[in-house]
């Protein structure tokens, strides 16, 4: 075969860019045809009519018949915000609606309401006037709380429009200033707004609190000052088994109540209850802390199976339960006045996979254990009292890997 001279090879490449050149100025061509207006009727379309207004928690609803026209693209609403900042939106032709939000207050505002056709032409205003019902900051504002916990505060609220609304909060900086302090802030859409701050002090703290929402609307803002209550972890070493009449037995081949709290970790350091001897009813296991405590929380490892990796979500693991707490409790066994409940909890699977299909995450928050907050209106007790309901499995027994107890441990 005979080479390419070097005069071949330079036209073979002049040819390419030429090609190239041609393709690129075409594409661009392309791109500006499609930027041109969608038409070319420059004729002043006809207004909206029927327009009717439906308020809202911070918003309304716009409804409105569409204007004969054929070239109608969409309908867009101008109003102002609070911030004097002017709003535009806008909604398809497929629609008789428009929503206009981000209004602050419930006082009347004017909205224009325009329809545009497809050749960017608008026609004349429809006025109409909206007056917001209460905007959703104001409603979490009002109904929000902080409350003292141990080894930091609960801060709730309601936000029953389900709004996206940030919850501000402002602590004293080096220079005795207030600033945001983003760890402790809520930004959230959820309805019922729970916020538990831990890791704090015992000294007095003051917090300032305002709630935002995305178009830079806020609230007022209020003054809260907050001393956490203290917390330790109670010694396990005073820890003592504690079977009474009712109290479901541990399995047969080498479980033991102890090993809830041996610091263990595996197969067979487990209290692990008996299905088949202990029943169908609710399954309970009962132990002594050793001393008199205000408790705050309990904290509880779940024992994982191995099939074939690591699945806490399983078995005998507790889904729904129980913990109640006596000072001095009967010796019948019974749940009767000598003891009181702590709390009612759900074990929940975050990721949501089918049953025996734990993900690494589900393995990761398994393996780290969750911290169950007690009734911090419950009396100080001594004994402890754990009662499965529902199980992974679907039955009443239980087991625990390990666990803690955290209160107040003074005197």
């Amino acid at each position: 075969m005979k080479k390419m001279n070097l005069r071949n090879i330079k036209t073979a490449l002049f040819l390419c860019l030429g090609i190239l050149a041609t393709t690129a100025m075409v594409s661009c061509e392309d791109d500006l045809e499609f930027r041109e207006p969608i038409g070319t009727d420059t004729t002043v379309p006809g207004k909206v009519t029927n327009v009717g207004v439906e308020n809202m928690a911070g918003k309304a609803k716009i409804t409105y018949s569409l204007p004969d026209v054929k070239d109608l693209l969409y309908v867009k609403a101008v109003y102002e915000l609070a911030s004097g900042k002017s709003n535009e939106v806008t909604s398809s032709y497929y629609s008789n609606s428009i929503l206009v939000e981000g209004f602050a207050d419930t006082v009347a505002h004017e909205v224009k309401i325009y329809a545009v056709s497809r050749s960017n032409v608008s026609s004349e205003p429809v006025s109409v006037t909206v007056k917001p019902l209460e905007a959703p900051i104001w409603k979490v504002f009002k109904s929000l709380q902080i409350a003292n916990a141990f080894g930091g505060y609960n801060l709730s609220a309601a936000n029953t429009d389900a709004d996206n609304v940030s919850i501000i909060i402002m602590k004293k900086n080096v220079f005795r200033e207030f600033e945001v302090d983003n760890q402790k802030s809520v930004f959230t859409s959820t309805k019922n707004i729970l916020s538990k701050i831990r890791g704090m002090d015992t000294l007095t703290h003051e917090f300032k609190v305002f709630v935002k929402d995305k178009w830079g609307n806020s609230t007022d803002t209020s003054t809260h000052t907050i001393k956490p209550l203290f917390e330790a972890e109670l010694p396990k070493s005073a820890f003592r088994a504690l079977v009474l009449p009712g109290d479901a037995p541990q399995v047969t081949n080498g479980a033991r109540l102890e090993y809830a709290w041996d610091g263990r970790l595996g197969w067979p350091w487990v209290s692990f209850t008996n299905q088949f001897t202990g029943g169908s009813d609710p399954h309970m296991i009962t132990f002594d802390t050793g001393r008199l405590s205000k408790l705050s929380r309990l904290w509880i490892r779940a024992f994982p199976e191995w099939v074939p990796t690591e699945q806490f979500y399983y078995l005998t693991t507790m889904k729904k339960f129980e913990v109640y707490g006596s000072e001095n409790p009967s010796l019948s066994g019974a749940l009767d006045e000598s003891w009181v409940l702590l709390g009612s909890y759900e074990v929940v699977k975050q990721s949501g996979t089918p049953y025996g299909q734990d993900t690494p995450e589900d393995r990761q928050r398994g393996a780290a254990g969750f911290n169950w907050e007690l009734d911090l209106d419950a009396p100080k007790v001594r004994y402890i009292r754990i009662r499965c309901l529902e199980n992974f499995a679907g039955g009443t027994a239980q087991s625990i890997n390990e666990l803690s107890v955290y209160g107040d441990t003074r005197d």
